[in-house]
């Protein structure tokens, strides 16, 4: 379904609606025919909710595709007609896009945000590079090193993406969540320890753990700074990366004085960033397999989109096939 995409036309409702056919390139433009793309699980389902202030229909989002390059302007350069590539702009599921690829820098996140694919990976999978390159940009300006104690709190897609991030530089990660199998696919892809986040000893576990070098907030949680700072669960130093969605944020003055402590706040992500995420999932360190619970025809998309709204729990790694 090449002239398709993805809509909110109000709270709650997922449909596909009639994007028309491509047009020509421009001479630094791209056409891209699209063939996968995931879904941000957290991000999409707070705009069909209407969450923090996404209170716009119709509304279109989502950034992850995978694609062939299918026009190419005459002073393109990098980029050649059937080229496989990820495409990261914020323009939701679409079943193609034109994108000026004249920008270049590549650690700026507004950039093309084109990723060229090589053939020892599996394309279909890369539909998820988008959240994880969310997570190892989160990683990355935390500053995780070898040897760090690092805790993940929240094991959603960037959550295990953060993780394993983590573990790709060395780090020694505790995560935690409340759905039981979030945490055994943690444990399958290599995570050091999973703790469910409903268990009255809790804390106990993870101050024996503690304290933590860096911790990851994935959950959005609202009183999560205020329980790290009564668990004494964050290191001399320490860095606590804000990844998840927030509205107003009360943290312990004392807790980021006391620690000579910092708080980052951090999301998009670079072709930089995608490069790095690309370079440890062709070597197996980062997997994306085990996280891709449903895949299905884009034609199928407002069902699934049902299952997030209604059985979030349920959810994890999604992924629209479009030429099925």
């Amino acid at each position: 379904m090449p002239n398709t995409g993805i809509e909110f036309p109000e709270q709650g409702i997922a449909q596909l609606f009639d994007l028309g056919p491509s047009p020509d390139a421009n001479p630094t433009e791209i056409v891209i025919h699209t063939q996968y793309s995931g879904v941000t699980n957290g991000t999409e389902r707070h705009a069909m909710m209407g969450e923090f202030n996404w209170q716009h229909y119709p509304g279109r989002h989502g950034y992850q595709h995978v694609g062939v390059v299918e026009k190419a302007g005459s002073e393109v350069s990098g980029f050649q007609e059937g080229d496989k590539l990820f495409f990261g702009r914020y323009v939701g599921h679409r079943g193609w896009h034109v994108q000026d690829v004249g920008s270049t820098d590549a650690k700026s996140y507004g950039s093309h945000l084109c990723l060229p694919l090589p053939d020892d990976v599996d394309v279909e999978l890369c539909a998820l590079f988008g959240v994880a390159g969310v997570a190892m940009r989160a990683v990355r300006r935390c500053r995780v090193g070898n040897g760090h104690r690092v805790w993940v709190v929240g094991a959603g897609l960037i959550g295990q993406f953060a993780a394993q991030a983590a573990r790709a530089f060395g780090a020694h990660v505790t995560i935690t969540d409340l759905i039981g199998k979030r945490l055994e696919i943690a444990k399958q892809v290599g995570i050091n320890r999973a703790l469910n986040a409903s268990d009255a000893d809790l804390y106990d576990a993870l101050q024996e753990g503690g304290p933590y070098d860096r911790i990851i907030d994935a959950s959005g949680y609202p009183p999560l700074f205020t329980e790290i700072h009564k668990h004494n669960l964050l290191a001399y130093r320490g860095v606590i990366g804000a990844i998840a969605v927030r509205g107003e944020t009360v943290f312990p003055w004392s807790m980021m004085h006391g620690r000579e402590a910092s708080i980052e706040v951090s999301c998009h992500f670079s072709v930089d960033d995608l490069q790095v995420v690309l370079h440890f999932f062709q070597r197996g360190v980062i997997q994306i397999a085990p996280l891709v619970l449903h895949r299905a025809p884009i034609s199928e998309a407002p069902k699934l989109y049902e299952m997030l709204r209604d059985r979030r729990e349920e959810m994890l790694g999604i992924i629209f096939r479009w030429d099925e």
